[in-house]
């Protein structure tokens, strides 16, 4: 029976591959458990058992190569491979998402966009033109798609959710205000960046309202005690 990795775990991944693709560039040859926790906020006790799941990487007290970690990190990510993707929903949010360079440096290309508005079917965002969303399982059939972004109202995110695993797709992120539901064996992950502001609020609030706290008040002075002779 295959090992079981926690999900927390493979969130991490992208984390560690991020800052160890950075050191690899900056030339460092070498970097320690220690190194990376303090970068990452992160023990280093934890950093070990993560990267344990899936083999030995590092010597003790000589630490991790970092080339080679980062490199096997790349190919446990599926970051040697190219991916397909296609972005649903070409509104404000939409359109930043498949503008965005990074992208393709990192393995993922956007190879299709769909959108229901006609004026904005037949424009092109980034140098791929805006096809009818009606067409999508027609076009997923022929040319399948590995990842799909969902940029969509809330209202009708479910129904594309819907067609693109009909497509056969087999990934989805979702950036519609509302929860989508997806049968096993397809990846979902949901993404609201309003629910994180909130929960941000919250914390400035909390840190606003600390700060308006009338301060303590200091311990009261017997005068005549400093009247006394010492």
């Amino acid at each position: 029976m295959p090992l079981e990795i926690p999900e927390v775990v493979i969130d991490r991944l992208p984390v560690y591959y991020r800052l160890l693709a950075r050191l690899s560039y900056e030339g460092r040859a070498v970097v320690s458990s220690q190194e990376l926790g303090e970068e990452l906020g992160v023990t280093p006790a934890q950093i070990r058992k993560d990267l344990s799941y899936f083999g030995r990487f590092g010597k003790q007290g000589r630490g991790y190569s970092v080339p080679r970690l980062t490199e096997e990190l790349r190919v446990i990510l599926g970051l040697d491979t190219r991916w397909s993707v296609v972005v649903v929903g070409i509104g404000r949010l939409g359109r930043a998402i498949a503008s965005y360079p990074g992208f393709e440096d990192q393995g993922f290309d956007i190879v299709a966009l769909y959108d229901a508005d006609r004026k904005v079917i037949g424009t092109e965002v980034a140098g791929v033109v805006v096809r009818d969303s009606g067409h999508l399982e027609d076009d997923l059939r022929q040319r399948p798609a590995d990842i799909a972004v969902v940029a969509v109202p809330s209202t009708i995110a479910q129904e594309i959710a819907d067609r693109l695993v009909h497509g056969g797709v087999r990934a989805i992120l979702n950036y519609a205000p509302t929860r989508v539901v997806v049968p096993a064996g397809v990846e979902l992950r949901h993404i609201n960046p309003v629910l994180f502001l909130q929960s941000m609020t919250y914390h400035l609030k909390r840190t606003a309202n600390r700060n308006l706290r009338a301060p303590e008040p200091l311990p009261r002075r017997d005068p005549s005690a400093e009247a006394r002779p010492a």
